[in-house]
């Protein structure tokens, strides 16, 4: 069996993480290239095992299995149209992006035209299979929480007139709808965005964010009840050495997505 090819799109710790753990990959293996642009400083990061391409002519020729997105809303609107044009599956990263309802139906007409897939993945987050479960139930309400340390809000806080380090007490930032928190936190609140597209839609589903001193990490809290049942999640995850406003499991979540992606066994 010939090493599977994958082409990551930007390379940040995410995607750094990524690589190194495709290339330690046991049989058959995986043959990487990373899109950049050209001039941009991360290419001199790349290993020398990993193709560099600067442009979709390139991706194309590479002839990638995957496309793993990696580097952010606005890499999502320049190279993922493209690539789903182009009969190509995405993994997206920074599904956020898809708050704007008429880009996300751009999107899904792109891949239907060309034959490409665009895959989501889960993230920070956990609980997903229960919430596409319950999607449709006629009495569903779906709220979503993240708490995180004033070091993910350090900006936020400063121009509410907050310093970061007195912090004593909770401050809520944000209530509203999912569609509005992914519009004002694009960098933060991808999994608010992950939760309604796996549930009722970015209207219907409720979110707070708060910033919390006493948070250990990056704290996600799920609630939702319906007809079926109640579901209560918690999920505390560590934030990223390199970027606290993301958690570290984003780039071992990705990993399992391309996992599943090449599995004869998926889990649904």
């Amino acid at each position: 069996m010939s090493a599977r090819r994958v082409v990551l799109i930007g390379y940040g710790a995410i995607a750094g993480d990524i690589v190194s753990a495709l290339l330690a990959a046991d049989e058959p293996g995986y043959a990487l290239g990373v899109l950049l642009r050209p001039g941009s400083p991360s290419r001199a990061r790349v290993p020398t095992d990993v193709a560099v391409l600067s442009g979709l002519d390139d991706v194309v020729a590479f002839a990638p299995d995957l496309v793993i997105e990696a580097a952010g809303h606005e890499a999502v609107r320049v190279s993922v149209p493209g690539c789903l044009e182009r009969g190509l599956p995405v993994l997206i990263s920074s599904i956020g992006a898809l708050h704007d309802e008429a880009f996300f139906k751009e999107l899904v007409a792109t891949a239907r035209k060309g034959g490409g897939r665009l895959l989501l993945a889960s993230g920070a987050l956990g609980g997903l299979d229960y919430v596409r479960a319950v999607r449709h139930a006629k009495q569903l309400d779906l709220r979503y929480e993240s708490r995180k340390p004033p070091a993910a809000w350090s900006g936020e806080l400063r121009a509410l007139g907050h310093d970061p380090a007195a912090l004593t007490e909770p401050v809520t930032l944000f209530s509203g709808t999912a569609r509005e928190a992914a519009a004002l936190y694009p960098q933060n609140l991808n999994v608010a965005a992950a939760l309604a597209l796996a549930g009722p839609g970015f209207e219907a589903t409720g979110v707070d964010v708060v910033c919390d001193p006493a948070a250990s990490g990056n704290t996600h809290v799920v609630r939702s009840a319906s007809e079926f049942g109640t579901m209560s999640l918690t999920i505390v995850n560590r934030p990223s050495p390199v970027n606290p406003k993301s958690s570290w499991i984003v780039g071992q979540a990705l990993l399992a997505a391309v996992e599943q992606h090449f599995s004869p066994v998926v889990m649904l």
